[in-house]
């Protein structure tokens, strides 16, 4: 996510407060922050996804500012989060990174899965509501380098997809743009149903097992869970 389309979400943070956490990643509802309720269902779906125990070291890819991370860390031995927002990487590091076990590292994702000098360092990875940012070929080339390159990462959630198959609970025939569901720029990225992820997953060495959250949660009617594992 690299490219200056993406802008926003380097920019838009700078309008928050420092600790409004979730504003700051637009973690909202009508402009108002998601509640603790509906938090503690996210951890919890990551968690049960992963099977997370004190024995992982997790990979958070597009961690945002860490609020989210720092909740799944601590289910977790170590972890360490990975976004290109130098305003999001600075809060997270101010106040979630808990050295040398939580660590916030600025950098595109797929940049540092290239570059990382340790493939058997992390055991689970996770990409909660930012894959639909990334471009097509960057999607796919994440996947493909988790797989490759990290031996030990055995399985990964990737959180909160647009369901392609369900756009028309999301959009009024009036707020559709025809085309909008392939732009990863857009406000909701790209969607894709369940059958486009598994064919991605295929391409890319993993198996996809799907999850949609409880009826509670507020992207419950538009949104499913991913949960991929090696072949």
């Amino acid at each position: 996510m690299s490219n200056d389309k993406f802008s926003f979400y380097k920019e838009y943070p700078k309008n928050c407060k420092q600790d409004d956490f979730w504003g700051q990643v637009k973690r909202t509802v009508n402009g108002k922050a998601v509640s603790e309720q509906q938090i503690e269902m996210i951890v919890n779906a990551v968690e049960k996804g992963l099977c997370l125990n004190k024995d992982d070291v997790l990979l958070d890819l597009c961690c945002g500012n860490g609020a989210l991370t720092d909740r799944f860390f601590s289910h977790c031995k170590s972890g360490l989060g990975v976004d290109f927002s130098p305003v999001l990487i600075a809060v997270a590091k101010r106040y979630f990174e808990r050295l040398p076990e939580f660590e916030y590292q600025l950098d595109d994702v797929v940049d540092f899965c290239e570059k990382h000098p340790n493939k058997y360092l992390f055991t689970k990875a996770v990409c909660y509501g930012s894959f639909s940012y990334l471009d097509y070929d960057a999607a796919e080339k994440l996947l493909v380098l988790l797989n490759s390159k990290f031996e030990n990462i055995q399985s990964v959630f990737i959180g909160n997809v647009p369901d392609k198959d369900r756009m028309g609970c999301f959009f009024s025939p009036d707020s559709y743009e025809i085309g909008i569901e392939l732009k990863p720029e857009s406000a909701i990225g790209i969607w894709r149903s369940q059958s486009d992820f598994k064919e991605l997953a295929n391409r890319t060495g993993w198996v996809a097992a799907f999850t949609v959250m409880p009826v509670e949660y507020y992207a419950h009617h538009y949104r499913f869970d991913v949960t991929l594992t090696r072949r």
